[in-house]
This record gives structure tokens, C-alpha cells and sequence, in this order.
């Protein structure tokens, strides 16, 4: 485990997220606070770099992409619902089926060919 000490202003910050995403998604179940270069920013301020991002990912040995599959992931094993992957993620229909189907196998249709 990797311990990061956030000065006052970067933990109100990062409450204040927190706060917001449970007021917008009461229903999603992880309670971690993963920043992107989207997710971080204030309009007004510069993008964070992709080396930031990239350094951050490389000192735990993880991609992004497997980031976002597992959290992806994880939501769909609580909810099973898809609509509510699209709501939350913003991702494809079908990838937030795909994600239900890979989260409860028991529960997919058959494929028809």
C-alpha cells in the first residue's frame, strides 16, 4: 500500500467529489476516488498530464483500462443492470451488457446465431 498525505484544500477537494458523485449516484457501491484527467479538473485550470497519470498507474503496476474494467465490473456484480452502467459510466449499451453478462454468467441468455 502506497500512503499519500493530502494538504487541507486537496482533501476538502476530494470530499467534496465524493459527496457530489454519492448526491448524483446514491446507488454505486465503490466508495474509492479514482482521478482522471477528466474527473480531477476545474475548468478554469490546465489538463493533468498523460505522464502524471501514466507515472501514478506505473508505481502500482496497473493499466488505466484494468482500473476501469474492474470498477466497471464491480458495479455491474452490485446493480445486474446495464442501464445503470450507461447512467453511471457513460459507456456503450452493449459494453455495459457485456459487463452485466460477464458479472452473473447464470443470468445470460442464451446466444442465438
Amino acid at each position: 500500500m502506497h500512503l499519500v498525505y493530502l494538504d487541507d484544500l486537496s482533501t476538502d477537494l476530494a470530499a467534496d467529489r465524493l459527496r457530489e458523485r454519492r448526491r448524483r449516484w446514491p446507488q454505486a457501491t465503490n466508495p474509492h476516488l479514482l482521478i482522471t484527467p477528466q474527473t480531477y479538473r476545474h475548468p478554469a485550470s490546465p489538463p493533468i498530464s498523460h505522464c502524471a497519470m501514466r507515472s501514478a498507474f506505473d508505481q502500482i503496476g496497473l493499466l488505466p483500462r484494468q482500473a476501469w474494467a474492474d470498477r466497471f465490473l464491480d458495479e455491474a456484480r452490485e446493480t445486474a443492470d446495464p442501464v445503470h452502467l450507461v447512467r453511471i459510466f457513460g459507456i456503450h449499451p452493449n459494453i455495459a451488457v457485456k459487463y452485466v453478462q460477464a458479472a452473473h454468467p447464470d443470468k445470460a441468455l442464451p446466444r442465438v446465431c
